[in-house]
């Protein structure tokens, strides 16, 4: 057994001697680097150009009562709950409005806006424009054009976002990739970041994605106050008619019993009066609650700042072809290395773990031997100190 050989576990070679690999291989990382470099520029000038425009506004938020909030907030400490206190806040916060924004029946409200290139006259609209009217890569280009042979045309526009077609869940989807809304926690500004690869429609989506969101958040704070405002004009309407009919009914009994002094025909005039006064009132009543429903309505409409209107780009937001270009050679550097100090056999010595210790699997009988007479010749010097 101490006869046989034993393989030399290979030295970890030296960073003199990984650099040596790859001077020696210089022509191959020419050749592979090269190759990188054409195919990647080609790739990444395939990808059209495409422009971000982003929009902030702070909306006007109601705070309800603020002492109540307050009392309410020190009591929920000591478990206590005060469900009336966040009574007048909105059950839509800002912070809902992304959630809201990512919802199928807003996306399939932007279908009909009409937009237009900024070197066309020609409108479309944004779903159309979305569908067929997108730049692609030449690979995108082709798996379209090869998928287009085995796929059927739709003949249904209609929308029903309860049910949509292939071709809407497909815009829908691509809706939520150019269209985003972030909201900050602590101030409460939207900003909404609208991605295209035309700069002015860019900017005119994100211009009426913000007047869509403004529209809804109107809509729903002040949906109570419009169906009581609807209430109140349908009961003014009620009133007036009643009103001018009492007015006319006595104007044309008093007319025409101006010279009759015979008791019955004052008695039924008294009474048409009395109708009349009674018809006249309630219509003065409803025409001041008429006032005050329309004042609350105007009083509920949230007020919008925008801190950023929407503007047409400039500068391209991407594709960052220089980055792309760097990160393909880069990984190609890497994987050409790895390969060269897998050739000169020194990439699985690099791997490998040192040993530190001896293993006892590998020593001849005489190492084991000489390693235990040293053991028992040290401990007696242990022992004397």
């Amino acid at each position: 057994m101490d006869n046989e050989q034993k393989e030399t576990p290979q030295e970890k070679p030296t960073l003199g001697q990984l650099w040596q690999d790859i001077k020696k291989h210089k022509k191959l990382y020419y050749k592979v680097l090269s190759i990188t470099f054409v195919v990647s520029a080609i790739i990444t000038l395939s990808i059209p150009n495409y422009y971000k425009c982003t929009v902030m506004l702070a909306p006007e938020l109601s705070g309800g009562n603020k002492s109540a909030s307050g009392l309410a907030s020190l009591a929920s400490s000591f478990g206590v709950n005060l469900g009336s206190a966040n009574s007048g806040m909105d059950a839509i916060l800002p912070t809902f409005y992304p959630d809201l924004m990512n919802s199928v029946t807003f996306r399939a409200s932007l279908f009909p806006i009409k937009i237009h290139r900024e070197d066309e006259m020609e409108t479309i609209s944004y779903y159309d424009y979305l569908k067929d009217g997108q730049k692609l890569s030449w690979w995108s280009a082709g798996l379209k054009a090869f998928f287009s042979l085995f796929k059927q045309e739709e003949t249904d526009s209609s929308v029903n976002t309860f049910k949509l077609t292939k071709e809407q869940s497909a815009v829908v989807e691509t809706i939520g990739k150019k269209v985003v809304c972030d909201v900050d926690k602590k101030t409460m500004v939207i900003t909404i970041d609208v991605m295209d690869q035309d700069p002015l429609i860019c900017a005119t989506m994100a211009d009426s994605v913000r007047v869509r969101l403004q529209d809804f958040i109107t809509d729903y704070r002040t949906s109570k106050a419009r169906v009581d405002l609807d209430y109140t004009k349908k009961l003014y309407a009620e009133a007036k008619e009643k009103y001018d009919q009492a007015r006319r009914k006595y104007a044309t009994y008093a007319d025409a019993n101006q010279r009759v002094f015979l008791e019955r025909v004052r008695s039924e005039q008294s009474e048409l009066q009395t109708e009349l006064q009674l018809a006249q009132t309630a219509y003065t009543q409803i025409a001041a609650r008429l006032q005050l429903a329309e004042a609350k309505v105007q009083e509920e409409t949230p007020a919008f700042t925008i801190l950023q209107p929407a503007t047409v780009p400039i500068k391209k937001a991407g594709p960052q072809r220089s980055k792309i270009c760097l990160i393909f050679l880069f990984l190609t550097f890497v994987a050409t290395t790895l390969f060269v100090w897998n050739k000169e056999s020194h990439l699985k010595p690099l791997l490998s773990p040192s040993k530190s210790t001896p293993d006892f699997d590998e020593l001849s009988l005489e190492d084991l031997t000489f390693l235990l007479t040293r053991d028992r010749s040290s401990k007696p010097e242990e022992k004397q100190q």
